[in-house]
């Protein structure tokens, strides 16, 4: 097991800031510059399982492809035997999932325009890249004190495929987050966009209300919720929610993807300008 003031790959440890079933996420510095950076290392255990190693290095190698603002950095990737990891940009600062966790509704609600579009448009860079995130929700958005916003985990990230040859070959593999699930993805399909787009939806809905769309009391009846239920409005747990908003938040949570938004571009358009809540003065962004 790691351990602090520990060295691997020529980064020296400095704190433990997450654990998993496979791997570990520890504050790092690189001696030679000074330099902090976060490492994620596979436990001592799973080093040598083969499936634990590939989804690693996926997930190492779509942050490398990716270069924006709002999706975390990765700056290297070390497949040594008995330590493998990668090293990724330093964002001190918990998750979304950590705020709700504290209630810290007020975080939520004054950061909020400033969360809501830089998920949005950190979103919509990696579709441009041609990548299905494929687990949005609360945990994988890093935020800030003052609303700044870092996609991470990429583990179970898909390149964005079409056509007939496409559909011919896809292996049908269910993989996600069932209380953010697209219908699409829990049937196992071929994704685009729009599958983030749901459970970015429905992420929203659970930071404005302090619960996700749909519970089930087993992992079945959830499943079988996003597929058949309709979603009550969010205004029913959180009135001040804009009319406009609410209708938003519903539509990215429609069950068929062509009765959502065609992509992210279009819901930073639809969401210009609108109020999150009904007590907030509405503030009208300038033309450019």
């Amino acid at each position: 097991m790691p351990e602090v003031n520990e060295q691997i790959g020529g980064y020296r440890l400095r704190a433990l800031l997450q654990t998993g079933q496979l791997s570990q996420v520890f504050e790092v510095t690189e001696p030679s510059s000074g330099r902090h950076f976060a490492m994620k290392v596979l436990l001592p255990e799973a080093a040598a399982n083969a499936e634990a190693r590939a989804n690693l290095f996926h997930e190492a190698e779509v942050g490398i492809a990716l270069r924006h603002d709002h999706v975390i950095k990765i700056h290297k990737v070390d497949k040594n035997p008995e330590a493998p990891f990668f090293v990724m940009e330093f964002f001190p600062s918990g998750s979304l999932r950590s705020r709700l966790l504290q209630k810290d509704m007020a975080f939520i609600r004054e950061h909020a325009v400033k969360i809501f579009k830089g998920a949005a448009t950190g979103l919509a860079y990696m579709h441009e890249m041609g990548w299905v995130h494929c687990d949005v929700k609360p945990d994988n958005f890093l935020v800030n004190a003052t609303g700044d916003l870092k996609i991470i985990d990429f583990a179970i990230s898909k390149r964005i495929k079409t056509g007939f040859f496409a559909k011919l070959f896809h292996r049908k593999l269910i993989q996600g987050t069932r209380s953010y699930m697209a219908p699409e993805a829990i049937r196992g399909e071929l994704l685009d966009g729009r599958a983030d787009q749901y459970s970015y939806g429905a992420t929203l809905y659970e930071l404005l209300t302090g619960r996700p769309p749909f519970r089930g009391a087993s992992q079945n009846e959830l499943l079988n919720k996003h597929l058949f239920a309709k979603p009550d409005p969010p205004q029913a747990y959180n009135p001040d929610i804009s009319d406009e908003l609410n209708a938003i938040i519903l539509r990215m949570l429609a069950k068929k993807k062509e009765d959502r938004f065609r992509n992210f571009h279009e819901i930073l358009m639809a969401m210009r300008g609108v109020r999150i809540f009904k007590s907030q003065p509405i503030v009208r962004e300038p033309n450019h």
